[in-house]
């Protein structure tokens, strides 16, 4: 049996996140190790899309997680926790957060990509040095031109729940309802 006949038969052949029924494709969860079910979930395109490319996501297509991270199958459990963490500005998403409980292998799993550290070893560190994490807040020291958004954000902004990049010097995170990336040497942990 494939995996995706796997996959089709674990997950009544919907999407394990939205429970969808078309479009489906098998999705991977990095970091992938070996190419087995137990690794993998099902996905439909509107999932798959807004996890390839973040700053497509719809915030209310993501309350389905608030089912689907119940699934006992730790690699939805995952994709949920990722899902909600990205999400976590949002109050409901918090809540969610609050409620999951991973087990430990499980977590070690879903936060692997969620390090601190970028491929070289090197602490991703605000401007006054310290050190910065997935999730954390941080504050706009300078007041910054959003080239292709038209806006500037402002010196104070807060910028909630932010995500690692694969460069230390480089955040991202969402200012006036845009996700956009920000350099470490303009921010300070909050």
């Amino acid at each position: 049996m494939s995996i995706e006949q796997e996959l089709m038969a674990r997950s009544d052949s919907s999407c394990e996140l939205c429970k969808a029924s078309s479009g489906l494709t098998v999705y991977e969860v990095p970091p992938a190790t070996d190419a087995s079910a137990e690794r993998c979930v099902l996905l439909c395109e509107n999932c798959h899309r807004q996890i390839q490319d973040p700053d497509t996501i719809d915030l209310n297509h993501w309350r389905c997680l608030n089912e689907s991270m119940w699934n006992p199958i730790p690699a939805v459990q995952v994709m949920a926790w990722r899902q909600l963490t990205q999400l976590s500005q949002q109050r409901w998403a918090q809540d969610l957060l609050e409620m999951l409980f991973l087990e430990e292998d499980v977590l070690a799993w879903a936060s692997a990509l969620q390090d601190h550290h970028d491929e070289e070893g090197q602490p991703t560190l605000d401007s006054n040095g310290a050190v910065l994490q997935a999730g954390d807040s941080v504050t706009l020291i300078k007041d910054l031109d959003v080239k292709g958004a038209g806006f500037t954000a402002k010196r104070g902004t807060a910028v909630r729940g932010i995500s690692l990049t694969g460069n230390p010097e480089q955040i991202e995170g969402r200012v006036n309802g845009v996700r956009i990336v920000l350099l470490t040497k303009f921010l300070k942990k909050s």
